[in-house]
């Protein structure tokens, strides 16, 4: 009970997050969105649509967190939190759907170019919003790592990928002004949604490595070092890792005293999981298989 506690009071913290980083993304979104339609300024609509996605993602976030939140059950011994992983498959569903159409704008715009006006007030614009974005990719991704969040530490990183996006429109907003390259414009569009593309495959690449229980600590050596430190331990092998990097659960072999009596293995069985879970962060289930070793 107190860990299902504990598990509602982590994901609360992160629902107020993303709920004040929800209001600025569509804050952003329709700054952008208004006066790069208002301007004709393919771009910078464009790098609003990009930012109206974050919001969208944040709401599939909430809603992600909300089933992760639930304690667990008969059905789900393990616990919901890979419902996170699962709803990030979502926003790099909709991302490529945002990805899709900005490029088809973006070509169309190159067929038909349009003359877009720009004046001191898209460079306004574009300068506030990137202003706050970087605000948010920094707290973001600081409260990511300090609740072990992978998805807001993940969309700190999507968020990353929007500064630079936001760059890129203001470079081609100078030239546009400078020498009235009017192409850029939609070049710049279709940049921008490529960047939106390699986000989603990142997403697409990193939860599936959880959902498809992807070995989550490569180094054996450090698990093994850890167990054969126990007093009683003669051996460690068969060593597995799966979940994501928040919920870790080990499953492992170890090899005592034929001799040893029951309460004893018991111990150790039980020492062994208190200690990886306290050397290891995110460490929240141990399955410790107890073998005879042979000729002792």
């Amino acid at each position: 009970m107190f860990a299902d506690t504990e598990i509602q009071n982590h994901y609360k913290r992160i629902r107020v997050i993303l709920i004040w980083i929800l209001v600025l993304n569509w804050a952003v979104a329709l700054a952008k969105i208004f006066y790069g339609w208002l301007s004709r300024c393919a771009s910078m609509t464009a790098d609003g649509f990009h930012s109206l996605a974050d919001g969208a993602s944040n709401i599939i976030g909430l809603i992600g967190i909300h089933f992760a939140a639930q304690p667990t059950d008969k059905d789900h011994p393990y616990g919901h939190k890979k419902y996170e992983t699962l709803f990030s498959l979502v926003i790099a569903a909709l991302l490529f759907i945002v990805c899709f159409n900005l490029i088809k704008e973006g070509i169309s715009h190159l067929k038909n170019p349009v003359s877009p006006r720009i004046d001191l007030n898209s460079f306004i614009v574009m300068l506030i919003t990137l202003g706050i974005n970087f605000w948010v990719m920094s707290y973001e991704y600081k409260k990511g790592k300090l609740l072990k969040s992978d998805l807001l530490v993940s969309d700190s990183l999507h968020t990353k990928a929007d500064i630079f996006t936001s760059l890129s429109v203001i470079v081609g907003l100078a030239v546009m002004k400078s020498d009235r390259y009017f192409i850029i414009d939609p070049i710049v569009s279709i940049m921008i949604s490529i960047f939106i593309a390699h986000s989603a495959f990142q997403i697409i690449k990193e939860s599936s490595s959880v959902l498809c229980d992807t070995a989550v600590i490569l180094d054996d050596k450090k698990i093994t070092d850890i167990v054969l430190a126990i007093k009683g331990v003669k051996t460690c092998h068969k060593i597995r890792t799966r979940g994501r990097i928040d919920d870790i659960h080990i499953d492992l072999h170890v090899q005592v005293s034929p001799h040893m009596h029951m309460d004893e293995a018991h111990k150790i069985s039980y020492g062994i999981e208190e200690t990886l879970k306290k050397e290891i962060q995110g460490v929240t289930d141990v399955v410790v298989h107890m073998e005879p070793r042979e000729g002792h």
